[in-house]
Parts: structure tokens; C-alpha cells; sequence
């Protein structure tokens, strides 16, 4: 695939120690864009071979002349103007400044992973001239990506498939023949300092991953890979949680493999009868899926994307096997989010998914809000939270499809047929009371109904009414019971939600305030 003109040649510098996997990161790879690859090894001379066989490692003068035949490899590719992918372990800083200087094209993925990770690998690697002895040597000379380099991070603790796809996906690369699962939104372009990258604490929520672009902060937890807070140009713009507070009332949270509610946890399902834990056990439902409360394990970082995940393993009420992920990334245009689920187990198995944030446009509370929600029908509920029926918003205290204040009236309610513009996107808006700021919502590919919940029934008195729940949901309430718009995926099937933030202000308004 030629570049387009007057752009630079995209190439890709896959780096790490020996044993992270570069060959055959970078060979799937180049694989899936279609693009040719070399591996630096290739660039060695007889020299060099024989002195890490002898398990001697290389000095820099050893290095001098394998950087500069990497180097003009690149060059050659950049001036056919055809992308390439190179593979080198480039571990200290001077080397990797030799191959990035002057190639404004080339982005730089880090292939990181634990030092017992990569022994383990190395020793069980037979007939390669980089011996298991030498991996103390590379630890020696690593020095870390910076954030001047703009690195993307990927962890190998995961398949080399999964690598590539969350290379491809925080890189903005996209493949010609990529099947239809988590991709890519955009590509990043300036990055946090790795000390805003990496994890901030292990308090009531675990790790926590800042992204930052312009005036954008996003946090996202390890506990339950939830979105904790974002802000623009200083303003909150969601009703979250502080770092050394636990999660109260879902804020932020994913719901996965149910959004909202199951009547009495039973369910029928392929001809067996299954029973979920009552997580609501005043109504008795189980409630908002299985992985609130369970560590997401971090995928791939930049400064200002993040990628988390984690397995459901089969349990009792839901025998089935989902590796699920959620990214996060910030653009100009707001925060966005994809939340995936593949089947990796045998049989077939129920599915919905949906997240959990609180919106707040800064009033003390919700009431004076304007709330627009461009939905022409609504679902009625029974005592227990579970859909009774469906009727039109028109001429009700529900329709919302014009901005209007949200006044005193409790809303916990479902919406549906949603109306789109041309980009495919359902936008629910939050206002400011003045009309000149506020957020909206998109509901994109996989989202089918939108909870907006105002707070009334909160556990915390005082956070009551504060903000307003707006949760995007592939399916309704209640969906494995009534088989309403709920996903089966077949083994190796996969289903993507997307929805995203986007602050604003109007004509004249030159940030939030």
C-alpha cells in the first residue's frame, strides 16, 4: 500500500528485549497491513552472530554498522514511498534516536513484558543465536521508551494475535482484511509522560491509567476496566469517583455479559435452566453482569489511549467462555470508547453489554439541566425494575426529543428507537441550564437502547440528583429472559458497542468554563 501524497512513509519500529516476541509481532504484523517487513537480525554481520552465540554481548561500536544498514533499509523503503514493518531490540535510547532522526514516518511500539516472562521464553527457544544467559545484558542496557518518542506500549502477556490487534488499534493502522472486531478510532499524536502512563495507585479501584490530549484527562481503573473520571480544560464532566474512593452505584462502570437487570436471575438458555446470583437482592435480580468487581489486566497504552481486558471464565448461570476488552482514546472531538467480546469457548452463548456514566454539567442538581434523548418510544417497568411493555414518548412527561429542563421528576427508564444522524450516531445532550455548554453522548455501532437515570434511588443520599446516568445498552432489561435484542454469539463470534463523549460550547465560546 503506497503513501498517500505529501505525507511521510508510515513505518513501523518494533522494539523490546529478546523473547518479547518482535519477529512474529512484527511478521503478523506486516501480514495483516499488507506491508513488507525485515527483521533486524537480518542486518547482523557474521561478526556479530558468531559473538552472541559465544554469549558475548555487543558493544556499541558492534552496533554502529547494523543501525546504519537498519537505517538505510528504512530509507530505501521511505523513498519508494511503500510502508514497511522493521523488528529491533534498539534497548537504549541513542540507538532508537538513530532510527527515528529525520524518518518522520516511523512510530515506535514497545513490546513489554516481565523479565520471568521473557526468560521463560528464551529458554524454551532452540537454535537461535541469542542465548537465555544474555537476557541480564539487555536488561542492563534497556532504557524505556520516553515520551518524546511517542511509544505505543503493548504487554505480551497475551497471544500474538491479541498483541497485533491492540498494536493495530492504538497505532490508527488499519488492516485491508481485519475482520470486524475492536479497531482502531485514530491515531495518537502527542503523548503523556510515561510517569502519567503508568499505573497511580492500588487503592480502593487498583491501578489507574491516565490519558491526557490538549485539555482532556481521562482516568480508567483497573476494577472492572471502569472509567473513573474526565474532564476538559479543567471541568469535570462526569459524576465520577476519586482515586482512594471504591465505586458506588456503577459510575463508570462496564456491564458485561447484562446490562441492567435479570427477573429472579433464571433464565433458559439452549434448553438448560440457569440461575445468576441475586445481585439485587431486595428486587431479586441479578444486576449489571459479572465483571464490575473483577481486576481488568492492562492490554496496550499511549499517552493518550488505553486498552484493558479480561476473561469470563464459565461459573455458575453462565457456563460460557468471553475474552472481553474496552478501549479508551481521546481525540479532538472528545473521549471514545469500544468495548469488545469475542467467544473463545464451544458452545453458544447469551450476550449484551452497556457502561455506566454519570454526566454532570456542574449544577448542584440535575433538575435545572437541559436533557435532550432523541428516542420516540420508552419502555415501561413492573415493581422490580423489569420491562412490562413499550409505548411512544409523545405527549409524555418522556419525551425528551426537544431540549427541556429535567425538573423534578424521577426518570430510571429505557429508551429505544432511537433516532441517528448520517454518521450512523444517536446523541443524548446534556446542558447547562444557559444552553451555551454542555456534553453529549453518541450512541454508536452496537447500541440499541440508552438507560438515563437521574439518581433518585442512590444509596448515598447526597449523591442523589447530582448527575444524570446515561448508559448506552446493546440490549434492554431483563434480555436473556425475553431474547429482546439479545446477542448470541456463536464460538469465535465477536460484538462491538461504541459510544463516546463530546464536550462543547456554543459560537464564540473559546473553551468550557
Amino acid at each position: 500500500m503506497p503513501a498517500e501524497a505529501g505525507q511521510p512513509t508510515p513505518l513501523v519500529l518494533v522494539v523490546g528485549v529478546s523473547g518479547s516476541g518482535k519477529t512474529t509481532v512484527a511478521g503478523l504484523l506486516a501480514e495483516r497491513l499488507g506491508w513488507p517487513h525485515r527483521d533486524a537480525d537480518e542486518f547482523h554481520s557474521p561478526a556479530n552472530r558468531a559473538k552472541m552465540a559465544a554469549g558475548h554481548p555487543l558493544t556499541d561500536a558492534d552496533r554502529a554498522p547494523w543501525l546504519a544498514a537498519i537505517g538505510a533499509w528504512m530509507d530505501q523503503e521511505a523513498a519508494l514511498h511503500r510502508p514497511a514493518v522493521v523488528a529491533c531490540s534498539a534497548l537504549k535510547r541513542s540507538y532508537r534516536d538513530r532510527l527515528l532522526h529525520g524518518r518522520p514516518g516511523v512510530r515506535l511500539l514497545y513490546l513489554h513484558g516481565a523479565r520471568e516472562l521473557l526468560r521463560g521464553r528464551l529458554e524454551a527457544r532452540h537454535g537461535h543465536f541469542f542465548p537465555a544467559a544474555l537476557l541480564d545484558s539487555q536488561f542492563s542496557d534497556l532504557q524505556e521508551p520516553q515520551p518524546d518518542e511517542h511509544p505505543v506500549v503493548v504487554e505480551i502477556d497475551q497471544p500474538p494475535r491479541a498483541v497485533v490487534a491492540a498494536a493495530l488499534s492504538l497505532l490508527g493502522l488499519t488492516a485491508p482484511s481485519a475482520p470486524s472486531a475492536p479497531s482502531a478510532l485514530s491515531a495518537p499524536s502527542e503523548e503523556a509522560p510515561v510517569s502519567e502512563q503508568a499505573p497511580r495507585s492500588a487503592g480502593p479501584t487498583g491501578e489507574q491509567w491516565e490519558l491526557r490530549r490538549g485539555g482532556q484527562r481521562a482516568v480508567v481503573v483497573e476494577l472492572g476496566g471502569a472509567l473513573r473520571h474526565y474532564e476538559a480544560d479543567g471541568v469535570p464532566l462526569l459524576d465520577g469517583f476519586a482515586a482512594d474512593e471504591p465505586v458506588t452505584s456503577g459510575r463508570g462502570q462496564l456491564l458485561v455479559p447484562w446490562p441492567n437487570r435479570v427477573g429472579g436471575g433464571r433464565y433458559r438458555f439452549d434448553g438448560a435452566d440457569l440461575q445468576l446470583p441475586l445481585s439485587e437482592p431486595e428486587r431479586h435480580n441479578a444486576i449489571h453482569g459479572l465483571l464490575r468487581w473483577v481486576p481488568w489486566r492492562l492490554l496496550a497504552r499511549s499517552g493518550e489511549a488505553v486498552r484493558v481486558g479480561t476473561t469470563l471464565h464459565p461459573q455458575p448461570g453462565y457456563p460460557f467462555l468471553l475474552e472481553v476488552s474496552a478501549e479508551y482514546r481521546l481525540t479532538d472531538d472528545g473521549l471514545e470508547v469500544l468495548v469488545g467480546a469475542v467467544n473463545t469457548g464451544t458452545t453458544r452463548a447469551p450476550y449484551g453489554v452497556g457502561q455506566h456514566p454519570y454526566l454532570t454539567v456542574g449544577t448542584d442538581l440535575v433538575d435545572t439541566a437541559l436533557l435532550t434523548v432523541p428516542a420516540g418510544r420508552r419502555l415501561t417497568t413492573d415493581d422490580e425494575g423489569l420491562p412490562a411493555g413499550e409505548e411512544p414518548v409523545e405527549g409524555t412527561e418522556y419525551d425528551f426529543r426537544t431540549a427541556r429542563p429535567i425538573g423534578a421528576g424521577a426518570l430510571d427508564t429505557a429508551f429505544t428507537g432511537l433516532e441517528r444522524d448520517g454518521t450512523g450516531r444517536a446523541v443524548v445532550r446534556l446542558a447547562h441550564p444557559s444552553g451555551r455548554r454542555g456534553t453529549d453522548l453518541w450512541l454508536g455501532e452496537g447500541t440499541r437502547y440508552v438507560q438515563v437515570y437521574t439518581g433518585d434511588t442512590l444509596g448515598q443520599p447526597e449523591r442523589r440528583r447530582r448527575g444524570v446516568a446515561v448508559e448506552a445498552m446493546s440490549c434492554p432489561a431483563d434480555a436473556f429472559r425475553t431474547g429482546t435484542a439479545l446477542t448470541v454469539l456463536e464460538p469465535g463470534a465477536g460484538h462491538v458497542l461504541r459510544w463516546g463523549l463530546r464536550p462543547w460550547v456554543t459560537a464564540g465560546g473559546a473553551a468550557i468554563r
